[in-house]
């Protein structure tokens, strides 16, 4: 048989396995590769143009760093340039707890140097939710280094400044604190934060992965330091009269003791103590009492001491002088249903006899025959009432009712200091009206350059004669011959007044004492008062005339003011002296 020879036949021509494609798949599929091409030109050029910035940062923030450099807080001096408050080099300490890789004893050794319990410290080096977290604020740069030398990774440090008060508990009513950040909290650091402050600066740096500092990168703004300020306190004025407020507290077994001391030639206050107090540099047992600056924020009932400014405004108005006799028997006097009285009967006294003996009839009398518009217009020039601008957080107004709503024993007895408020200051700041021939003069707690200029309240020659008056109360026949020192003739007036609790008078007193010194020219003016003494005595002239008397003596040494009385001046009674309330 012959074999037939076939043909040759393609094999993509076998009809199963022809397929036969429409062409616009091909197409479609080209389509699609190109617009994904254009989508990636795209994007890169969206990353590698438009988004470049963007990218550069979030590159930089695994590895870039902005460090604020911090700005020195401003000094604080007193007038002659003794430091009371400045900064000094401190080191923050922070970790990062991802980062921390300690043994046991570092771990127990940081604890110590830190001062924190073991358990504390564990707990925030536990906290793997957080980058950072501080672990101690203001660390002495002594210490920082003991840190720095454990080695352990993850534990950084960073600059800052701590706050220190070379003056410590002598001063911290006036100058005040700061807290850990650095911004002040409580007096002079509060008041004038904005001026201390500064500004602080910054530098770019790149960091490795255990947070140190290998490349500086960038612009570095320098910070810009606080300034510093000059108050018009003096430091061994300010020693003295707070060591006498502190040891007179102690001696009566008293609640709290405040005294101010002002210069009477240019109104700057020399000296403003308290007690209790506290060390600004440790202030971890700190209470609302210690904190609490008197002279300036507690208000108080004045009594005696007010008596001067009644016989001012009667000698003002011509409604007596100083030789003029007023009756005072039998010692008591009936307003309505009210009866004022005197601790003892002095019968007729002349209006200084008034004040020399503090007679509260006498007072009561001269009173009630002035309108009570001219008291209460007197009271306001003098500043009562109303905040002192002293440049100071914290001042308070006190309170004198409006005159309209007085009744005739509410005029009378506010002419003797009851029924009304002041603070030490607002006290201290109305007597320099006597003290300066009739003006008053703003007050200051910085330092006042040139001679500032005073208000004419009253007449200089009735400032002179009240000036005496109040001489002769500080002298031998006065309620306070314990005022009295040796080589300085003195003037003021003793207060003592009875405490309110609920709206009702208790059995509690304040002992105070107002006056200047030396009466022949003034210099200084020194109010000091005494809350609560409990050791037994609580007049006035027995509790707060000694302290004015030390407060006074040693400021006028410090001051270097010349006697202008015979060393032999100060004649003191057989018995404690006593005057009316």
């Amino acid at each position: 048989m012959t074999r037939r020879r076939g043909r040759h036949v393609p094999f993509a021509a076998n009809p199963l396995l022809r397929v036969r494609l429409p062409a616009y798949r091909s197409q479609l599929v080209m389509f699609c590769v190109a617009v994904g091409f254009v989508a990636l030109a795209a994007r890169a050029v969206w990353l590698q143009v438009f988004s470049q910035d963007f990218l550069q940062r979030q590159g930089e923030s695994r590895y870039a760093r902005t460090i604020e450099l911090p700005a020195s807080r401003g000094k604080i001096f007193d007038r002659n340039g003794v430091v009371l408050a400045s900064s000094l080099p401190a080191r923050a300490v922070w970790a990062s707890p991802d980062d921390v890789d300690a043994t046991p004893g570092q771990v127990a050794e940081l604890a110590k140097l830190l001062q924190m319990k073991r358990s504390e410290l564990e707990r925030k080096l536990a906290d793997s939710d957080r980058t950072f977290v501080y672990l101690r604020r203001q660390v002495d740069p002594e210490v920082a280094q003991k840190i720095a030398a454990l080695g352990i990774p993850g534990i950084h440090q960073q600059r800052e400044y701590k706050r220190h008060y070379p003056e410590g508990e002598t001063i911290a009513h006036i100058v005040g604190f700061t807290n850990v950040e650095d911004i002040g909290q409580e007096g002079v650091e509060l008041a004038k934060n904005g001026v201390l402050a500064g500004q602080p600066g910054s530098r770019r740096v790149i960091r490795d992965r255990f947070g140190r500092v290998i490349e500086d990168v960038g612009a570095t703004r320098e910070p810009h330091h606080g300034s510093d300020l000059a108050l018009s306190i003096d430091a061994k004025i300010q020693f003295q009269t707070f060591d006498a407020i502190r040891e007179a507290v102690r001696e009566h077994k008293a609640k709290a003791g405040a005294a101010v001391v002002l210069d009477v030639k240019t109104g700057e206050v020399l000296a403003l103590a308290n007690w209790p107090t506290y060390d600004p540099n440790r202030r971890d047992k700190l209470t609302g009492a210690q904190l609490r600056n008197r002279v300036l924020t507690d208000t108080f009932e004045p009594g005696s001491t007010m008596k001067p400014f009644t016989a001012a405004l009667a000698l003002e108005l011509g409604k007596a002088r100083p030789d003029t006799v007023i009756d005072t028997a039998p010692g008591r006097m009936r307003i309505g249903s009210h009866t004022i009285g005197d601790a003892h009967q002095h019968g007729l006294l002349t209006l200084e006899e008034v004040i020399q003996k503090s007679s509260n009839v006498g007072t009561a009398k001269l009173a009630l025959d002035m309108p009570a518009q001219k008291m209460w217009e007197f009271y306001a020039a003098l500043g009562f009432g109303q905040a002192p601008r002293v440049g100071f957080p914290g001042a308070v107004a006190g309170r004198v009712r409006p005159y309209r709503t007085w009744k005739p024993i509410e005029q009378a007895t506010m002419s003797y200091g009851h029924g009304m408020s002041v603070s030490l200051l607002q006290l201290a700041r109305a007597y320099s009206v006597f003290a300066r021939d009739g003006d008053l003069m703003p007050v200051s707690i910085f330092r006042v350059d040139g001679k500032p200029h005073g208000e004419q309240v009253i007449r200089p020659q009735t400032a002179k004669a009240v000036r005496r008056m109040l001489e002769l109360a500080a002298g031998p026949g006065g309620t306070a011959p314990r005022a009295q020192i040796a080589g300085y003739r003195v003037a003021g007036k003793t207060g003592t007044a009875h405490k309110q609790e609920g709206g009702r008078y208790v059995n509690k007193y304040i002992s105070s004492f107002v006056g200047f010194a030396p009466a022949s020219d003034p210099r200084i003016v020194v109010a000091v008062m005494i809350d609560e003494p409990s050791a037994g005595k609580y007049y006035g002239g027995v509790v707060a005339a000694p302290i004015f008397a030390r407060i006074v003596g040693d400021s006028l040494r410090a001051l270097r003011i010349p006697p202008d009385a015979p060393l032999a001046q100060v004649v003191l009674p057989a018995e404690a002296v006593k005057e009316s309330m």
